[in-house]
């Protein structure tokens, strides 16, 4: 059953092919059998089967949807009523949520079943899930290599099919970036189309939740549930949310697609570079018309990443003090020792790197040089995009400079750790809509190719890869091992 799409198996789940209780159990049984991997924090599997007999009945009624029966996991930064959420950290090792994230509760209400919590990148801040407080992900097309992150155990645990599909999140490239490298689809919405209402924030303005899926219908599938103002969320957008699996099928015809000059230059591997021109030529074949172009600000948007996200980290992380929830030292002798040592041991060595360089950047003095000449290059990254898809309906390019690299490669040199977002940071700076799909293997690990849109245009995004995925087969692909 593991092997089916997500369509495949809701049409099994309305034939009585199985039931959801069979199909939950066969999904937990993969999950115990490959533990290695480290995909899950909490495995929830009293409630996941409970609520997967509360799905059958809703299934033989008639009153199920199209996910309700289907397994599913939640990356561990949203909170869920009763389960541990941990964002990967020591800080929350002990927090139980007392209510449900707007995404997770969107999903309950779709009938969705809930295997577990699945790990990440402490706090979301890392490019590899090596930062987790309960250990690194390992990739499954190869077990020392890094699944990517922060949204690592999102990636890997859909790859190597420990659940049908999954959330993620993305700041910087977190979706996109450990989609490309386990060979998933994975999707970061407009800024505001997905609430972050019950979402533990890292940085608040970059901050989307997301899908992560097989292929990009199952992701459509995904948004139509996840999308949607919410009154909770000061940052949720009022627009409506199209079908976003009715256009699927439309033709590419016509469309103009851009390629970033600064995307395929210096420091993008040249295997990687060849996988992705042989991919972007399937769209010519598909009616698609190429125009090279150029975003001279791209260049701009790490150093301004790493002053903005880590300032607004600095301020969202100030409420875990060792005094109203999460982690709390042993015997402090006073107030600043409570907070001095409960923060110091409850956070990991990245999450406290980033705090003081917020803290820095937002510092009297340091706040007109940094912070708010940050802001200013971000605005001019906006405009690059602004202008670019007046020229072109899409933009394409690479979502890493290289494939998977190996665990503990990188971990010693925080910059060349930054440096694997290099194709994935504006994205966010902009707030605009981008995903990754498989795009071929290099040396038998995946590479992801980039579609970036005009502002909540995923229903296009999700069309372009849907039709390239209706004429190869890399988003079909399973890691050995985990057929």
């Amino acid at each position: 059953m593991h092997t089916k799409t997500l369509i495949e198996l809701a049409q099994g789940l309305r034939s009585k092919e199985f039931s959801s209780v069979e199909l939950t159990q066969t999904f937990l049984d993969r999950i115990q059998k490959h533990q290695h991997l480290n995909a899950y924090i909490t495995v929830t599997e009293a409630v996941a089967l409970h609520n997967a007999q509360a799905a059958d009945t809703r299934l033989a009624n008639g009153t199920a949807g199209l996910l309700t029966g289907i397994p599913i996991a939640q990356k561990d930064i949203f909170c869920t009523l009763d389960v541990k959420t941990t964002c990967g950290s020591k800080m929350l090792d002990n927090f139980s949520a007392p209510y449900n994230a707007t995404v997770v509760e969107k999903f309950n209400q779709a009938g969705a079943v809930m295997l577990g919590k699945l790990n990440m990148d402490e706090f979301a801040m890392g490019s590899s899930n090596e930062t987790s407080y309960y250990g690194a992900v390992k990739n499954p097309w190869n077990i020392n290599s890094v699944p990517g992150g922060s949204s690592g155990g999102s990636a890997a645990a859909v790859a190597a099919r420990l659940a049908v599909c999954a959330t993620g999140t993305d700041t910087g490239g977190s979706i996109r970036q450990p989609a490309a490298l386990c060979g998933i689809t994975g999707l970061k919405p407009t800024y505001g189309r997905v609430s972050r209402y019950g979402m533990i924030a890292y940085a608040s303005s970059l901050d989307q939740g997301g899908p992560m899926a097989r292929s990009a219908e199952e992701a459509a599938i995904m948004l139509q549930t996840m999308a949607g103002f919410d009154e909770k969320d000061s940052t949720s957008v009022d627009l409506p949310v199209p079908d976003y699996c009715a256009g699927l099928n439309n033709s590419l015809a016509g469309l103009k697609i851009g390629l970033p000059k600064e995307f395929f230059g210096e420091g993008l591997n040249s295997d990687v570079a060849a996988t992705l021109e042989t991919a972007i030529n399937e769209y010519r074949k598909l009616g698609a018309e190429i125009k090279e172009i150029s975003m001279p600000n791209l260049k701009l948007a790490i150093p301004a990443y790493y002053v903005i996200a880590p300032a607004e980290c600095s301020a969202n992380l100030s409420r875990f003090d060792g005094v109203r929830y999460g982690y709390r030292c042993a015997n402090p002798v006073d107030l600043a020792d409570l907070y001095t040592r409960s923060r110091g041991e409850g956070f990991g060595k990245e999450v406290k790197r980033r705090i003081l360089m917020g803290t820095y950047a937002l510092s009297t003095g340091y706040y007109d040089a940094y912070y708010l000449k940050a802001q200013k290059i971000r605005r001019l990254i906006s405009e690059d995009f602004k202008q670019a898809l007046t020229e072109v309906d899409v933009i394409m390019g690479p979502v890493t400079p290289t494939t998977a690299f190996g665990i503990g490669e990188k971990m010693s040199n925080p910059i060349e750790m930054y440096l694997s977002d290099i194709y994935t940071i504006a994205i966010n700076l902009a707030g605009v809509p981008a995903l990754s799909i498989p795009a071929g293997f290099v040396a038998g690990m995946p590479v992801g190719l980039q579609i970036i849109g005009n502002y909540f245009a995923e229903d296009r995004l999700l069309n372009i890869a849907h039709q390239y995925q209706q004429v190869t087969d890399w988003h079909l692909h399973t890691p050995k091992g985990f057929e």
